[in-house]
């Protein structure tokens, strides 16, 4: 059975998890923050988690609605603990929001020729990526962060870049394959390895 690593469960992260729920893979979340009452617009959390660990909510949830089990931990990948969270991985997910966080995952994943997928919302909300870490550069955001989410003007873009990435993994874990994909309003556009 493959383990997948899904760093950051926010906003692509957690609705990508939900979407992967049916994958013969141990499904682990990552991510240090908690869930905050607007989180519940465009996340995949219910009001109940409020208050707690994201990571530890979206496991419960997994659990309660849908029987899957999935290992969470509630803490910040940093340099110190990245191999220790990721090295057992099969495939690590990048659904970060921050191209700090992004770098540290690509350099591990390169030094230990880990897969890594990348998925990102422009910080403007125009378009998004889903992208393999061998043709992605961290470097390349020029504007920190996402856009938002809290107002829901980027729901239907934020659904289509999570969706996108479930489908990437869903590929990777049949398949092996590792398709790029730039997605905007009018479409996806998938690009071949």
């Amino acid at each position: 059975m493959k383990r997948i690593v899904f760093a950051g469960v926010g906003a692509l992260g957690s609705n990508a998890v939900v979407l992967c729920r049916n994958l013969a893979a141990q499904l682990v979340l990552v991510d240090f923050d908690r869930v905050e009452s607007k989180n519940t617009l465009s996340q995949a959390f219910v009001k109940p988690s409020v208050g707690k660990n994201k990571a530890e909510a979206l496991k419960l949830q997994l659990g309660n609605f849908w029987g899957v089990k999935a290992e969470a931990f509630g803490v910040r990948i940093g340099e110190e603990n990245v191999a220790t969270l990721c090295g057992a991985a099969d495939l690590v997910v990048d659904a970060f929001d921050n191209a700090k966080s992004r770098r540290i995952l690509s350099t591990w994943a390169r030094a230990a020729e880990k897969p890594l997928v990348h998925a990102a919302v422009s910080a403007d909300g125009t378009f998004g990526i889903v992208r393999w870490d061998e043709r992605f550069e961290p470097d390349e955001e020029s504007t920190e962060g996402q856009a938002t989410c809290e107002g829901g003007e980027h729901l239907p873009l934020i659904a289509l870049v999570a969706s996108t990435l479930a489908r990437t993994v869903q590929e990777f874990v049949a398949s092996g394959a590792r398709r790029d994909a730039m997605v905007s309003l009018s479409g996806v556009a998938v690009t071949s390895e």
